[in-house]
């Protein structure tokens, strides 16, 4: 059995909303600050990574 891989979004802004989208039904919405020096944070929920454009490829 493989687990699939959690989903990456690229986005413009420091601050992001996440509510799962359509992965089992999704999770409660939740707010999540990326922080300014690492570009990326992932939510605790589902996993999804989120990445500021300006560090995209590296992050």
């Amino acid at each position: 059995m493989t687990i699939e891989a959690p989903e990456t979004i690229i986005v413009d802004t420091y601050k992001v909303a996440c509510d799962g989208g359509d992965i089992a039904g999704g999770h409660p919405r939740v707010w999540l600050q990326i922080p300014a020096d690492t570009g990326f944070v992932e939510c605790g929920y589902c996993d999804a990574k989120y990445v500021h454009k300006d560090f995209e490829g590296k992050a």
